[in-house]
């Protein structure tokens, strides 16, 4: 399959602009194809450890073309964590960058490089990888946070598919130029590289973070015509005074990775109505390539806080408890999706990289959701997020969105288990911290000691800008690892 229209383009065509000024050309994308090939690297498995860098983008775009499966990391993945993948996986090849950390270098192979490109070497792993199936194109892990081996496995239509029902949704033209916010290795920072590429428009490339006064230098200089970000991104956004910049060339802003709090989706869709721009609330898991959903901007303030309706050739329906369909007027239940953007399935071990398509176009997506009457859907929490208190079920996610509600200068990650719900909370100082207890339990009816406040200073995050739920310990104490969290210290039930 030829992906993205990439051999349609002629070589002199722009790809992408790194840091420096460097421009990236399809020329340099066709050899970097041909190079792979010659390593031996088609039909072969290739860990490619991502940066928003010239080398990542070749690489990743040089396997697509010449058949190679990348799998797609952090490049500065923990070495365990980067060990733990490469002994259950066994690839044929490491694509890294030149200037990889030296603690992650160390559990690389010390073989003579395959291939030497300008930003990122190829090395070989000593001999031939795993069995892969035909039709697998792509490797996304499920955590690259938490280590787990769990992939997803994509095809070369899921890509396709996705990459094609973004670019007719959000409209894109050849004109178009993204600035990377977000990893290549995340799902939605892949498709923000997909689409556009698809769409024939060069990618900003860009190491900085949006914190940095270098991004919105370049994002102002070379007329950043988009922004993407996860919930995160977005409160830096108003934090930074995005409103207030002077960035002529940007059209629209999409937001993902998780449900933004209904004041900063309001006040981000106001702002984009009022000075002739596109917002774009979006809904996705990396099982879908990732997009599944979108919020029409011109219904974003309308129907604050929705995630809308499926993208271009899929559709949503909602399942109760019992797996039959909820229809009707406000229905809920589980989302459920369906289209050629859904992933073939997972894969644990190195034998399921050669396994065929197991879920035959239907995604089970897990989340909880329901449906107004104009069609449009709400995600309401996860079908797994909840404890069992006093005998009541609560929702974490809805007991989230309801302190984001009452307390938006304050950041939550709600954890818990049957008898106790913790409540993370950031800043440590302030009104959020002392009254979050309460304010649960006068909307829950239940007594104030089924709630824990952990004040904290920074509410952990993942490579991705997602709460990192991993490192939360319901007793308020500890983080997955062990290690105790800034400013988190001991609170008994109803002392906050």
């Amino acid at each position: 399959m030829e992906l993205f229209h990439i051999p349609e383009r002629r070589p002199e065509e722009l790809l992408a602009v790194a840091d420096g000024g460097r421009r990236v050309l399809y020329g340099e994308l066709f050899a970097a194809g041909e190079g792979l090939a010659r390593a031996g690297c088609r039909r072969e498995l290739v860990f490619v450890l991502c940066e928003n860098t010239a080398g990542t983008l070749l690489g990743y775009l040089g396997c697509l073309l010449c058949g190679a499966v990348a799998l797609l990391l952090d490049a500065h993945i923990a070495p365990e964590l980067l060990g733990g993948l490469a002994e259950t996986y066994r690839p044929a090849f490491f694509l890294v960058p030149r200037d990889l950390p030296a603690q992650t270098r160390v559990r690389l192979p010390q073989a003579a490089p395959a291939l030497e490109l300008r930003e990122s070497v190829l090395l070989s792993n000593g001999g031939r990888g795993p069995a892969l199936h035909p039709e697998l194109a792509l490797l996304l892990a499920t955590s690259g946070s938490t280590g787990s081996p769990k992939l997803v496995r994509l095809s070369g239509k899921n890509l396709q598919s996705n990459a094609g029902a973004i670019v007719e949704y959000l409209g894109l033209t050849p004109e178009e130029r993204p600035i990377t916010t977000l990893p290549m290795n995340y799902s939605y920072g892949m498709s923000v590289v997909n689409s556009h590429v698809q769409a024939g428009a060069a990618v900003l490339l860009t190491r900085r973070g949006v914190l940095e006064r270098g991004f919105w230098d370049r994002a102002a200089g070379e007329g950043a015509t988009s922004l993407a970000g996860v919930p995160y991104t977005y409160q830096m956004f108003r934090r930074l005074g995005l409103a207030s910049m002077k960035l002529p060339r940007l059209r629209y802003l999409t937001q993902a990775g998780g449900g933004l709090p209904p004041e900063l989706h309001r006040e981000f869709a106001a702002w984009a109505a009022g000075t002739g721009r596109r917002f774009y609330v979006m809904y996705g898991q990396t099982e879908a390539g990732p997009r599944m959903g979108y919020l029409p901007p011109e219904r974003a303030e309308e129907k604050c806080g929705a995630m809308g309706i499926a993208i271009p050739g899929g559709r949503f329906w909602l399942e109760d408890g019992d797996g039959r369909v909820a229809d009707g007027p406000g229905a809920s239940g589980e989302l459920v999706y369906q289209g050629e953007n859904v992933a073939m399935g997972y894969a644990e071990t190195a034998d399921g990289l050669r396994l065929g398509d197991e879920w035959g176009g239907v995604l089970r997506t897990g989340d909880m959701a329901r449906r107004d009457d104009d069609g449009i859907y709400y995600i309401t929490g996860r079908k797994k997020r909840f404890v069992k208190l006093y005998g009541s079920r609560v929702g974490l996610d809805g007991a989230e969105r309801l302190l984001s509600a009452r307390f938006p200068e304050a950041e939550f990650a709600c954890v818990g288990r049957d008898g106790l719900l913790s409540v993370y909370v950031s800043p440590p100082g302030g009104g959020a911290a002392a009254g979050a207890a309460d304010y649960l339990a006068a909307q829950t009816r239940l007594p104030r000691g089924a709630f824990r406040v952990c004040p904290v200073a920074a509410i952990p995050k993942t490579e991705a800008g997602k709460t990192c739920y991993a490192r939360l310990n319901v007793d308020g104490l500890w983080d997955a690892a062990g290690k105790e969290l800034e400013n988190c210290g001991k609170i008994e039930p109803g002392a906050v």
